[in-house]
């Protein structure tokens, strides 16, 4: 145990320290806000595509996918062709709209954007949408950094106290330095951690079964229902869960830290060769989650939490040192979302109230230095939320996913497809779109009917359509 906690020790810091060498390089070239907030435009094909999925899959794709597929077997399959359907929205209908359209209406954040769209001069628009990016903003970073606190607390037994005030403060550091440009290279180096982690973890233990025939018997020894297709589930449960899966995908549209990427990518050129980029990076990362789930049923039966499994495999799997690089990924999965999050909510806050409501005219330099005063106290908010409780990871950030992707997805596409779409339609879409997710979750249909975020999603677009119909001049 000593020389694994010494290997991991090791290759953590290095990780740190580059993670921070790259905060440090970008702080020197960020000079204005458009530079903080947007990195001035120049993210390239690979940067952007893997930053953007990285920062979109976070924890929730290293834990939470992995303990779902081990809890519910092959039936959890259908999460990917819904992740995989959202990438695809994205990148095809999405990436190169919004990438013009914010470059000539010089939108920096997405509240700015429909703020510009609709010529809204009261600023409703753009209230709005910062209290839902705040509010869902901040539950989904608690909810990462109390994921980085159940991993050290599975692997060291190291008190969440220690490892998410730790965690927190490295990626508080280089946000803090470089804006986005430190956020999407970090992001990039993380998510390329992430992807070979989970491929590589995933075919050790199939090896280890046997291969494919032998994980067949292995698991169907363990746990017969996992590989049924319906899970043991009657139909009308399985096929609720399953639409509810799919529908995870409807999500993506609407999430401002991945959506923000498009908008600091170069040019065309780089949507067109990001959109493979994303797809097969996304394709690796479901495919393995779902691989090792599965294999998990046969090498460790019984487990307590699911969403230890990755860490336990790791351990039990593999060569110290490989074992202590995959381990980072996991950290690497988190702290990409966490910096992307923490940035986007701190535009609302700096960029869309500060610079922009309370018309506070100030210099650059002045800008930069509210922009990451306001990093700071929002990540420290989010450390003291995930120190005080500690809850499921996926369904956490579920609910937060689904509030953003309702409130956001079906207007940011109306606002690229149609032109008789009202400044009170997307005021009713919005607001539609996050109350639907607050009121199914609280009453408990999350749980007995379907994931909130696809009637949220439904009842969000027929309200944009319908208020701007009946309000159209």
């Amino acid at each position: 145990m000593t020389e694994l906690s010494g290997t991991i020790a090791v290759v953590f810091i290095f990780y740190v320290l580059t993670m921070l060498g790259i905060g440090v390089w970008t702080a020197r070239v960020t000079r204005s806000p458009l530079d903080f907030f947007l990195a001035d435009r120049s993210l390239k094909a690979w940067v952007t595509a893997i930053s953007s999925t990285a920062s979109s899959e976070s924890a929730w794709a290293v834990l939470g996918t992995v303990g779902l597929a081990y809890k519910e077997g092959l039936s959890a399959i259908w999460f990917m062709p819904g992740c995989l359907l959202g990438y695809l929205v994205n990148w095809l209908f999405i990436a190169e709209r919004l990438r013009k359209h914010s470059e000539e209406n010089q939108a920096i954040t997405l509240p700015d954007y429909f703020e510009n769209h609709f010529n809204d001069k009261s600023h409703v628009l753009r209230m709005i949408s910062v209290v839902i990016i705040f509010s869902c903003m901040m539950a989904y970073v608690a909810a990462q950094f109390t994921a980085i606190g159940k991993t050290f607390d599975a692997i060291f037994g190291i008190p969440h106290i220690i490892s998410i005030s730790v965690g927190g403060a490295i990626v508080l550091v280089y946000t803090m330095m470089g804006g986005v440009r430190a956020v999407a290279w970090t992001d990039f180096a993380q998510g390329i951690i992430m992807v070979l982690g989970l491929v590589v973890l995933s075919l050790v233990a199939l090896t280890s079964l046997g291969g494919f025939s032998g994980m067949i018997v292995e698991v169907g020894k363990a746990s017969p229902e996992t590989l049924q297709w319906m899970g043991g589930k009657s139909t009308a449960v399985f096929l609720g869960s399953m639409v509810g899966l799919l529908g995870i995908g409807l999500g993506y549209p609407g999430q401002p830290h991945v959506v923000t990427r498009y908008m600091a990518a170069k040019n065309t050129e780089t949507i067109e060769k990001g959109t493979w980029i994303a797809l097969g990076w996304g394709l690796m990362v479901y495919s393995s989650s779902i691989l090792l789930g599965i294999c998990g049923q046969a090498l460790f039966p019984g487990l307590e939490d699911p969403e230890h499994l990755f860490p336990k495999a790791a351990e039990h799997l593999l060569p110290t040192l490989l074992m202590a690089i995959v381990l980072t990924g996991v950290l690497a999965a988190i702290m990409s979302t966490v910096s992307a999050q923490i940035l986007v909510a701190a535009s609302a806050v700096a960029h869309d109230v500060y610079s922009k409501m309370l018309k506070k005219t100030l210099s650059h330099e002045s800008i930069l230095l509210v922009s990451r005063v306001t990093v700071l106290m929002l990540g420290l908010g989010a450390m003291f939320i995930a120190l005080g409780e500690t809850r499921v990871i996926f369904w956490f950030v579920l609910f937060a996913w689904s509030g953003l992707g309702a409130s956001f997805g079906p207007l940011i596409l109306f606002t690229l497809y149609s032109k008789n779409i009202t400044r009170k339609g997307a005021i009713a879409g919005m607001l539609t779109g996050f109350l639907t997710t607050l009121v199914w979750k609280a009453t408990g249909l999350s749980d007995t009917v379907i994931y909130e975020l696809v009637p949220a999603f439904l009842v969000a677009t027929l309200s944009i359509y319908f208020v701007s119909r009946l309000t159209r001049e």
